[in-house]
């Protein structure tokens, strides 16, 4: 690069920065098109639109509820990945939509949940029930939907769908694939189907709609009886249109007619102090690290931190473009991806340390550094991202959300890693700032630790810690406290509204009221909303039994004249239903298999693949013993923290199997136990600063967050500490166990190699001793001359 091109590079580097800085805080319009201040917050930052439905007739079943919760749950994600859905009662729905001010346009928007009908297109008299309309661009209905109901055109509903999916067949007659939706009918659906399609294909009434919240969704053609409750709906439409319609059918075969009884719009959550105390420790820990990268790796280090900010500002840029909803977990997963960002950094700058220490130059360090640098961050990089990929496809709610904030921050922090910072480095090069000693201290030689002899005791360790927390399930268990400490968003709870004489500010509650309330409930994690435009409070906790709610009800009357009949006490359902666990844990196992297929494709090793994957389910299982152990609260943040883990502890891992695998390559005749202690040995210092750099922003994260934020570091840290400890200890063991035991060539070359080395040091023992004995003769010989 050449002196112009690299002043023209930081000149537009720094014009970058200033673009993103102003952006970020200003906008760019009147409007702040782009400003943070715009991002889409959650309920617990920003409060939204809640409302509440009930159950039209007789009381349903629990598990009609249930069902009804969660595909309520998937119409509501349609808003945000962070909308919530739960029971109250035992007849009532309340959903949660963040961002949303309006509850007339979003009651609008949803329509009558479970209004899925399929429709005759002919009634009893020979009418028709719909027609094309006028623009000839699709169907509309000419009755109503209880008019049609009342004179039979109505087939079925959507409860008596049972399932829906959108599939692929060929075409007969020209073999291209076509897309279609296929349906599955229960008992009822299928008789009352069996008769509808004969009667609409004998009498040629050769369509039957599908109506959903007022649209014809399809109105497919009737091309013969369906008896066996199997019927598809085809046609020419992509993959993407038959899976929405499958989509809808799902969602809206609800199997509980509901009806709207109120809506509300509530404040958030949390007030203020949560928001700024959280983003103090993002600014605090992002400058320690800078610091710390600077102090560390010299001009390369301050060329990352530049870097860093810059990933900050496209952070902030982009959660605005996408319209990725911002909860408090989202936000301390920022800070948390800022230590993450600088990873790669590590790995770059620890090569180019390792290439100045043998010799090459400046230019060379760098361009090789970079090099050897990128396999690890690739693999690294590209595995988490099949984890984020897999959770946004299979997971639902929080997860969802979870998975957008994870794959933006690893696209950007490797643009960052890769471009920017190599951008930044070769243009200080290119100015003429090429001293040596700017670019890295050189490393002193260091001797080859033996980790795998250590490898029985890691063992037993990590068994034990595994262990650990099933033996603290069985402990609790027995002691009656349950296995863990579930939260109200795991196992529901009470949901008491008190309506005040005077309004109170979120803030006001929680400095005056909220440490006595913890006091009469028990629970350290009330979650507490205002309802907007009223003097009314929400104050959801763990289910309370019939003591501490008149404990609650006399604390409200001697401090806030607060009458008996403005406290009204529900239980409510948690938000995260086992549905939602269930495709939480399916969407982590399908993660883990696709993991495990591209670790064994990219170093064609089955045993690399295998170990890294026992690495991270050992390091979920260290978390999950300090949650049954110290007792941390088991609600959203739970999802999130084991989801990080995925994403994050294979990082590590990674990197000492890039080593193994680059010198397996360059020393085949080498001892395969001393190769892999010294590759473990040579990236030690590049593990421990991966996992430095994010402990770091955590722990400030932890010192200055708020309850839930506490809750959320904490097992972090575990966590982190833990992968540092897993990849150094256990994966290079794990590889090298398997390689030993299933490769009879690797079994063979040890044995050769390790008498070669007993044959040298026993020469040299024996060469060592006739020279001494040698040494002695001359020495007496001397001696006597003398």
């Amino acid at each position: 690069m050449k002196k112009s091109r690299g002043i023209l590079s930081l000149i537009l580097i720094a014009a970058v920065m200033v673009f993103l800085g102003v952006t970020s805080i200003h906008g760019l319009n009147s409007k702040g098109m782009g400003a943070a201040r715009n991002i889409n917050l959650g309920l617990d930052l920003e409060g939204g639109v809640s409302i509440t439905y009930q159950a039209v007739g007789e009381t349903p079943s629990d598990e009609d509820m249930k069902d009804t919760v969660y595909k309520m749950q998937r119409r509501v994600e349609e808003y945000s990945t962070e909308a919530q859905a739960y029971q109250v009662g035992d007849d009532r729905i309340s959903i949660e939509i963040p961002g949303v001010q309006d509850a007339n346009q979003i009651l609008e928007e949803l329509g009558q949940p479970g209004s899925l009908y399929f429709i005759r297109h002919l009634d009893s008299d020979g009418n028709e029930n719909y027609t094309l309309n006028s623009e000839g661009t699709g169907y509309e209905l000419t009755k109503t939907i209880d008019e049609l109901q009342e004179d039979g055109s109505v087939v079925l509903t959507g409860t008596e769908v049972e399932s829906a999916s959108a599939g692929a067949s060929s075409n007969s007659t020209t073999g291209a694939t076509e897309y279609g939706v296929n349906l599955t009918l229960t008992d009822e659906g299928t008789e009352a189907f069996a008769d509808a399609t004969e009667e609409a294909y004998n009498n040629g009434q050769d369509t039957i709609a599908i109506y959903y919240d007022g649209d014809l969704i399809s109105v497919p053609s009737v091309n013969q009886v369906i008896e066996n409750g199997q019927a598809s709906i085809t046609g020419n439409m992509t993959y993407e249109e038959a899976d929405n319609i499958a989509s809808t059918i799902r969602i809206g075969g609800l199997n509980v007619e509901l009806e709207e009884i109120s809506s509300e719009v509530v404040g958030a959550q949390l007030g203020q102090e949560a928001v700024s105390t959280s983003l103090l420790a993002g600014a605090i820990g992002l400058a320690i690290v800078c610091i710390f990268m600077i102090v560390v790796y010299l001009l390369p280090g301050f060329a990352s931190s530049l870097a860093l900010l810059i990933y900050t500002g496209l952070i902030l840029v982009l959660l605005n473009a996408f319209d990725i909803t911002l909860t408090l977990p989202g936000i301390a997963g920022i800070i948390l991806g800022i230590g993450m960002a600088v990873d790669a950094n590590v790995i770059i700058f620890a090569r180019v340390k390792e290439e100045l220490t043998d010799g090459a130059t400046v230019h060379g360090a760098l361009k090789a550094g970079f090099h050897k640098a990128m396999s690890a961050i690739i693999d690294g990089n590209v595995t988490t991202l099949i984890a984020a990929g897999v959770l946004w496809l299979r997971g639902s709610g929080t997860v969802r959300g979870f998975a957008q904030t994870l794959a933006l921050g690893i696209v950007v922090s490797m643009f960052t890693a890769l471009v920017i910072t190599r951008v930044i480095i070769y243009a200080f090069y290119a100015i003429g700032i090429r001293n040596e000693k700017l670019y890295a201290k050189k490393l002193k030689k260091r001797r080859t630790i033996d980790f795998l002899g250590k490898q029985r005791v890691f063992f037993i360790i990590s068994i034990i810690m595994c262990l650990s927390g099933f033996v603290g399930m069985g402990i609790n268990h027995g002691r009656g406290i349950g296995a863990m400490n579930y939260s109200l968003d795991f196992v529901g709870g009470t949901s008491t509204t008190v309506t005040f004489a005077e309004e109170y500010t979120l803030d006001e509650i929680d400095s005056e009221m909220i440490p006595d309330l913890e006091d009469i409930t028990g629970d350290p994690n009330i979650q507490v909303q205002t309802v907007q435009d009223s003097t009314q409070v929400v104050f959801k906790t763990q289910t309370q039994d019939l003591s501490e709610r008149e404990a609650f009800a006399q604390y409200m009357s001697d401090n806030y004249g607060v009458a008996e009949k403005d406290i009204v006490v529900r239980n409510i359902s948690g938000t995260v239903s086992s549905e939602m666990r269930t495709d939480a844990a399916v969407a982590v196992i399908i993660a883990t298999v696709c993991m495990l297929i591209y670790i064994w494709f990219r170093f064609k090793d089955i045993r690399f693949a295998t170990s890294a994957i026992i690495a991270l389910v050992h390091d979920v299982l260290v978390v999950l013993s300090f949650y049954v152990i110290a007792r941390v609260s088991v609600g959203n943040t739970f999802i999130a923290c084991m989801l990080t883990i995925v994403g994050y502890s294979i990082n590590a891992t990674i990197v000492i199997f890039d080593r193994i695998r680059e010198e397996l390559k360059l020393n085949k005749k080498e001892d395969l136990k001393e190769l892999v202690n010294r590759c473990i040995t040579q990236t030690l210092t590049r593990s421990i600063y991966t996992n430095l750099t994010t402990f770091i922003m955590v722990v400030v994260l932890y010192v200055l967050g708020v309850s839930s934020i506490k809750e959320f570091a904490a097992p972090l840290m575990v966590g982190i500490a833990c992968g540092a400890y897993t990849s150094v200890c256990i994966t290079g063991a794990l590889w090298y166990v398997m390689k030993m035991r299933t490769d009879k060539a690797a079994v063979a070359a040890s044995a050769v190699r390790h008498e070669e080395v007993k044959a040298v040091a026993d020469n040299s023992d024996s060469n060592a001793g006739a020279q001494k004995r040698t040494t002695g003769k001359k020495h007496k010989k001397k001696k006597r001359r003398h």
